[in-house]
């Protein structure tokens, strides 16, 4: 129960991202918004691990560079394709698509990679809370844009991130949460900034701007992402990304609280599906867990 409470705090910041790109300047480059966070999330987790370095972590199993190159090209991955899909479809629409598709791809790769398929419980919840996600978009205002292009986009995201949970969960659990992190976000960094000002062009940003990127890479990226890496040592992968939806909830919260929107019936039952599919799925790790 304890990893699965740090999964839901971290969800609970990614889903102050919406509210807080929304105090934005119109016209922030997606590209650079996305990669600036690597920046400063990557960052956060050296300083990080520079400040808890101690003996025992220098004599911690050695990195398997492969997996921290493949993790840092699936944030990558996330990162650019679900901001470029947003273009296209979106951002209720995306949203709903990125973060819906992540625990069927979580899933299906735990099965495919691990040989550990998820108990049918879990199926149950994260199909009720995939769907319970769409309906809350549904009945959110806003046109909602279908396009072949931003979907494929979402989903690719959507794959990106459950593959990055499936990859990286050995990765903390033989070398360390902050070792890993700075760098995987490092080198995801790297990546991403030629990438940015390749499809972005020169990055014009004020001061609000900054703030934004800055509250964006250190607490809804860096801090987030510390929490879900160790909330993933007693976790499942697939578990641990089924959770994510607890993201929506808490951004429907603050479109509520802090943008002022009106909820529709069909957003509140769409909520109550979400709230039930996150039910079934704890209930599930909780079984298992017991079992093991």
């Amino acid at each position: 129960m304890h990893g699965v409470v740090l999964v839901l705090l971290a969800a609970v910041l990614w889903g102050t991202t919406g509210t807080a790109h929304s105090f934005a300047p119109a016209g922030m480059p997606p590209f650079w918004v996305g990669a600036l966070r690597l920046v400063m999330a990557g960052t956060f987790f050296l300083l990080l691990n520079r400040l808890l370095h101690t003996r025992t972590a220098a004599k911690s199993a050695p990195l398997n560079w492969a997996r921290v190159l493949l993790c840092a090209l699936c944030m990558v991955t996330y990162n650019m394709a679900f901001f470029a899909g947003l273009q296209y479809t979106g951002i209720g629409l995306g949203t709903a698509v990125a973060i819906g598709s992540s625990p069927v791809w979580a899933g299906l790769l735990q099965a495919l990679i691990l040989r550990r398929w998820p108990h049918g419980l879990w199926w149950l919840g994260t199909a009720i809370g995939v769907v319970g996600g769409f309906v809350m978009t549904l009945g959110k205002a806003g046109a909602m844009h279908t396009s072949f292009i931003g979907l494929a986009l979402c989903l690719l995201a959507g794959f990106a991130y459950g593959a990055y949970a499936i990859v990286s969960q050995p990765l903390i659990l033989q070398s360390g949460v902050t070792r890993v992190n700075a760098w995987v976000f490092f080198s995801a960094a790297l990546i991403a900034l030629p990438i940015a000002a390749a499809l972005g062009g020169p990055p014009h940003f004020n001061a609000q701007g900054w703030a934004v990127v800055v509250y964006l890479g250190v607490v809804a990226t860096g801090v987030a992402y510390l929490l879900f890496s160790i909330g993933l040592r007693s976790v499942s992968a697939a578990t641990s990304v089924a959770l994510s939806k607890f993201e929506p909830i808490t951004a429907f919260a603050l479109s509520i609280w802090v943008v002022g929107e009106s909820p529709s019936w069909l957003a509140l039952a769409g909520l109550a599906l979400v709230l039930l599919g996150l039910w079934l799925v704890v209930h599930s790790e909780m079984r298992q867990s017991r079992q093991t």
